[in-house]
């Protein structure tokens, strides 16, 4: 009996020491899971601080920000600059233009009285009565003279045809008539009406026959 109660006893403390080391082991389970814990958290943490500094590392600086916005803002206003010149050189030749050519409307009007004084030279240069033709024909050339210089002055101009080859900037041709000289084939042969330019524009084309 003495020795059953010795074993009940050994057996209790075995039981006990067995109780313990499985408390210790799980003791040590849980610091280890603890650690682990930690250890994961702070990784995170550090991995987090990385993130957050190549973010901002990335990211354009104050000072880098302000120079790019001011080399926009500058990029706009030298174009602005630039169109705002084209503008007031298109706006300048357009009113020189229409100084150019204020009169001609009026001057367009006047053409065909040149058309008459020309006609009336023609026909007085042909007539018989040498006298009175004589007379009339230095009226005529006055008149003339002081029509076509003062529309001269204001840029008239009349337009070379007779001998030219035909340029259809100038000339519009009405008509053809075969020539029997080879320096006067394709080229202007007569005009039936004089054309004139004011200040370098076209108002009037010359009507030409070109000789084939």
């Amino acid at each position: 009996m003495f020795k059953s109660k010795k074993e009940e006893e050994i057996k209790k403390e075995e039981t006990v020491d067995t109780a313990a080391q499985s408390a210790g082991a799980q003791e040590n389970v849980e610091k280890s899971a603890e650690q682990g814990a930690q250890e994961g958290a702070e990784q995170a943490e550090s991995a987090g601080e990385q993130e957050t500094k190549e973010q901002e590392a990335a990211q354009p600086s104050v000072e880098e920000q302000l120079t790019a916005k001011l080399a926009e803002a500058n990029d706009k206003y030298i174009r602005l600059a630039a169109e705002f010149d084209n503008y007031r050189r298109r706006v300048a030749k357009e009113k020189l233009d229409l100084i150019s050519t204020a009169g001609e409307d009026v001057i367009k009007g006047l053409l065909p009285v040149l058309d008459d004084c020309e006609r009336a030279l023609q026909v007085l240069e042909s007539s018989t009565d040498s006298e009175a033709a004589k007379a009339a024909k230095e009226g005529t050339e006055l008149i003339y003279n002081k029509l076509m210089g003062y529309l001269k002055s204001k840029g008239l101009a009349p337009i070379e045809a007779v001998g030219k080859e035909l340029d259809t900037d100038f000339h519009e041709a009405v008509a053809q008539f075969p020539v029997q000289e080879a320096e006067k084939k394709n080229k202007i042969f007569d005009v039936t009406q004089q054309g004139y330019t004011l200040n370098g524009k076209v108002i009037r084309f010359a009507k030409v026959v070109v000789g084939i």
